[in-house]
C-alpha cells in the first residue's frame, strides 16, 4: 500500500536488493551458529559470496584450512546449517587460496 501511495507500482519495484540482503543475513546467522564448533578446533569460516545459481562460497580459516576432514565439515556441518536457514541454497563450496 505504501508503494502505491508513493506512486510506485509494485511490479516496478526491485525487491532483489532487499532479498539479497535478507539472504545474506540468514547465511551469516547459520555461520554464527556453527562458528563456535570451528573455533573450538582452532578454525573459523567467512562468507565470500553467493552465486546467481545459489551456491554459497565460503573460506575456511586456521586449522580448518588444513584439516583432513574439512570437506566433511563443510558438507555435514556448514551446508546443513546454511540450508536450515536458507533452504533455497543449492550447495556450499570452500574457496582455497
Amino acid at each position: 500500500k505504501l508503494l502505491i501511495w508513493m506512486d510506485v507500482h509494485p511490479k516496478y519495484f526491485d525487491m532483489s536488493v532487499q532479498t539479497d540482503s535478507e539472504l545474506i543475513q540468514r547465511i551469516e546467522k547459520a555461520l554464527a551458529d556453527i562458528r563456535p564448533y570451528l573455533e573450538s578446533d582452532g578454525g573459523d569460516i567467512s562468507l565470500i559470496d553467493v552465486t546467481p545459481d545459489m551456491v554459497v562460497r565460503v573460506k575456511l580459516h586456521g586449522a580448518c584450512q588444513s584439516c583432513s576432514v574439512n570437506q566433511m565439515t563443510l558438507t555435514a556441518g556448514v551446508e546443513q546449517s546454511i540450508k536450515k536457514y536458507a533452504p533455497e541454497v543449492k550447495a556450499v563450496e570452500n574457496i582455497d587460496d
